[in-house]
């Protein structure tokens, strides 16, 4: 796959086969979202990979809030992906202090880029993907036994595309760049 075309042709995937996911293509997809960058290199996205249809169901009724779209998402996809990260590492100095002004923002900062670098990973393999953010994460910490010591960033749907939806109209590059010179 071409990076850039990769990262145009990727869609949110909301409706999936009913083919497996094998363990192996999962631990590649992990593999290479590990090289997502990452506040200094501390890399605290870590993913749970539910394959395990009553755990997803479990997930589905009683952890995203009601949100239909995401109860039908969860219980079709073939793999439920919820993305952790590790409390208290991104943004941070050794001594527990706040590296900048941004405090504690660097932690969904990285698990924003591990997420992407997952979703493009799975998209070379022909796998699509959703992140679903409509989630009560003590629940969802409850249900899997997350320890304290992590959040739960995403939950990430991924399976093989049933369809794959045109892309929506994109901003011009004009409104989106600004160049000083």
């Amino acid at each position: 796959m071409e990076l850039i075309k990769g990262i145009k042709e990727r869609r949110s995937t909301r409706k999936f086969t009913d083919q497996a996911v094998s363990e192996e293509e999962i631990r590649a997809i992990v593999g290479a979202a590990a090289y997502a960058p990452s506040w200094k290199n501390t890399q605290t996205a870590h993913y749970i990979a539910i394959i395990n249809q009553a755990k997803k169901q479990e997930i589905a009724d009683t952890c995203v809030m009601g949100f239909a779209g995401n109860q039908r998402i969860i219980g079709q996809a073939p793999v439920l992906i919820v993305e952790t990260t590790v409390n208290e590492r991104s943004g941070y100095e050794r001594d527990g202090s706040f590296s900048t002004s941004k405090g504690t923002h660097w932690q969904s900062y990285d698990a924003g880029l591990a997420g992407e670098a997952f979703c493009l990973a799975a998209w070379e393999k022909g796998l699509g993907t959703v992140f679903m953010g409509i989630f009560e994460e003590a629940k969802v910490k409850e249900a899997l036994q997350i320890p304290e010591t992590e959040s739960v960033s995403a939950l990430i749907a991924l399976g093989y595309p049933e369809e794959v939806p045109e892309a929506p109209k994109r901003k011009e590059t004009e409104l989106l760049l600004k160049i000083v010179k």
